[in-house]
């Protein structure tokens, strides 16, 4: 009888603090207090967040402006790109594909794509359809990103298919989690030649149509109507700078979506669901099998230790993060172009879902990040962690560090004695087996960097100390001046180079680090 009254007393505390819990969730008005606490803390133009809990939107608004120069106001419509967020669309797509008996999961991608090759044999007889969709080829951090970063290159499809073979692995083949954008873009090769479509096609066919998702576009040339599209900026210097609008990639399946958070929601809903949509969710999408193959662990990744949420495992599904929190499930996904980041967070355990879109790069990343989790604290029953605070004061600390790095380098490169320096000795051109042509030359009387197939990828180099010379791109985009490290024969000519970004907050996709440029050419 005790432990049935101690079983009965138990019941009682949890039903009492699960029904307080509803009260710890914030109202509309605190989530105002809280995006405006965010944004005058933040660096950003603007923002626009929506919010769903059992299969409703509780909460959709926008916040700042599209564009500095006009005022105009971000809300629920405006359109922004989700970067990596498109992911989670490529995965969808195959599952549907599968569900069609188009292709299986685990059929080999050469069985598809005969020219498709790896790095060595094994891997290349063996990669299947999740392999290229769970950042575990063995590849390292953001491999071949070159090839898509900056915007504008002039690589192709079979450019991309042939790279992969010149990339020394850094981790054996499905062992360690690293994440990549190319293979994305194979995966959308491989929707293309079953589908008979596009990726852009078949994503706007099978899955923006059945989902009214009528103002979401898979590339930035599919926009007709731009009247409530918002503009990229860049807060790195402390002031916002406006970017161009980043131009399509070979597919968009790594990150080519652009979309609104009331499209966004639809979206959420339709995973919260298990793959079924509509007023009474009578129509599927995919089935629960597809849904639980996207949302189970693949590859596994080192959990957090984070305290305040208690998490035991971390992972990466078919296009989404997974972990847990505080005994939740949470998945999750980002995204970043230019000027343009993404949040998606779903916790289907309470069927709720938050998406952040957001038009400035780098502090949105600590907007997104820190009201998203704001958020999640309230319908979990967490205390206010002071988030917002604590992601301004991380980044404020990672930014000063990064700008110590790089004004010291251009210290150093101000004081340098040059005068030993033969600029002939350099001067020719250099290829890399995967990324091309470079080309080092006289520009006027400064000694120029620039790629054959990859134009904005183009600067003045710089003597720094010995045989390295720092280049300042012409593209600022991004943080990503580099290092130049050339090896010189017994006569003091330049015979190969190799690179490295400058900051230590550069940004993955510019790998430098990969090229091995060798010079088959003088001027």
């Amino acid at each position: 009888m005790k432990k049935v009254i101690i079983h009965k007393l138990t019941l009682l505390i949890i039903a009492f603090f699960t029904i307080n819990s509803c009260y710890s969730q914030y109202t509309s008005k605190q989530i105002d207090s809280i995006m405006d606490d965010a944004m005058s803390k933040f660096n950003v133009a603007g923002c626009a967040i929506s919010i769903v809990k059992d299969g409703k939107i509780v909460y959709s608004k926008g916040f700042g402006v599209k564009s500095v120069k006009t005022k105009s106001p971000i809300n629920q419509h405006t359109i922004f790109a989700i970067g990596s967020n498109s992911k989670a669309f490529t995965a969808a797509a195959l599952a549907i594909l599968v569900e069609d008996g188009k292709l299986k999961w685990d059929g080999k991608v050469k069985d598809y794509i005969p020219e498709f090759k790896m790095y060595n044999s094994y891997v290349t007889e063996n990669f299947n359809i999740q392999d290229l969709l769970t950042h575990r080829s063995g590849l390292g951090l953001g491999a071949g990103d070159l090839m898509i970063f900056p915007d504008g290159s002039d690589f192709t499809m079979n450019d991309l298919l042939s790279s992969f073979q010149h990339f020394k692995p850094t981790s054996a083949f499905r062992t360690q989690f690293d994440y990549d954008n190319l293979l994305y873009m194979v995966a959308g090769e491989v929707i293309k030649r079953v589908s008979g479509m596009t990726w852009e096609d078949f994503i706007s066919k099978r899955i923006f149509q059945p989902l009214n998702m009528n103002n979401s576009y898979p590339a930035l040339n599919k926009i007709k109507d731009n009247s409530n599209f918002a503009n990229p900026y860049n807060s790195n210097s402390g002031i916002l700078i406006e970017l161009p609008n980043f131009k399509p990639m070979i597919n968009g399946a790594a990150g080519g979506i652009y979309s609104n958070i009331d499209d966004i929601s639809k979206w959420m809903l339709l995973h919260l669901n298990n793959g079924k949509y509509g007023e009474n969710l009578q129509n599927s999408l995919f089935t629960q099998k597809s849904q639980r193959e996207m949302w189970r662990i693949h590859t596994v990744i080192e959990a957090e230790k984070n305290p305040h949420y208690n998490s035991h495992f971390s992972g990466y599904g078919l296009g989404w993060f997974l972990s847990d929190i505080k005994g939740n499930m949470n998945v999750s996904h980002s995204g970043a172009l230019p000027g343009m980041l993404s949040k998606i967070t779903m916790i289907p355990d309470i069927n709720l879902g938050i998406v952040i879109l957001t038009n400035t790069s780098d502090d949105g990343a600590g907007i997104f990040e820190a009201v998203s989790n704001t958020i999640i604290d309230s319908y979990i029953g967490l205390n206010d962690f002071g988030w917002i605070d604590k992601y301004v004061a991380y980044f404020k600390n990672r930014n000063e560090k990064g700008d110590d790095v790089t004004k010291k380098v251009w210290e150093v490169v101000k004081s340098a004695n040059n005068s030993h320096i033969k600029f002939e000795d350099y001067i020719g051109t250099y290829n890399d087996a995967w990324f091309g042509k470079v080309e080092i030359f006289m520009n006027g009387d400064k000694l120029w960097m620039k790629s054959h197939k990859s134009p904005k990828l183009n600067g003045e180099m710089f003597f720094y100390n010995a045989n390295t010379f720092a280049i300042k791109w012409e593209y600022q985009d991004l943080n990503a001046d580099a290092f130049a490290m050339f090896l010189l024969d017994e006569n003091g000519k330049a015979q190969r180079i190799k690179m490295k970004g400058i900051s230590p907050n550069i940004d993955f996709s510019f790998n430098f680090q990969d090229l091995d440029l060798i010079r088959v050419h003088v001027n």
